[in-house]
């Protein structure tokens, strides 16, 4: 779960989440390519990274799955029974 505790990771459109995404990536790989350039000093561009991807890399994976399947798949519980159904 998230911080919030609901679970979800989602984010408003996919644009808005693949760009978050290209940030934490691109900051990780900076973290690494600039290592024998400035030193351990650059492993700090690594925690903005996690503030981007919402918690982890695998945070974001699962988040990129529910912004893409939000409002097309649709989770119902009965009885103790959950089916995932097509949204309408």
């Amino acid at each position: 779960m998230n911080r919030s505790g609901s679970g979800d990771f989602a984010s408003a459109s996919v644009p808005r989440h693949l760009a978050r995404g290209a940030v934490g990536f691109g900051l990780v790989a900076a973290a690494f390519a600039l290592l024998p350039a400035v030193g351990p000093g650059s492993l700090l561009l690594a925690p903005l990274a996690l503030i981007a991807f919402r918690g982890c890399p695998t945070c974001w994976m699962v988040g990129l799955v529910q912004t893409v399947s939000r409002g097309r798949l649709k989770r119902s519980c009965e009885d103790g029974v959950c089916r995932l159904t097509t949204g309408p």
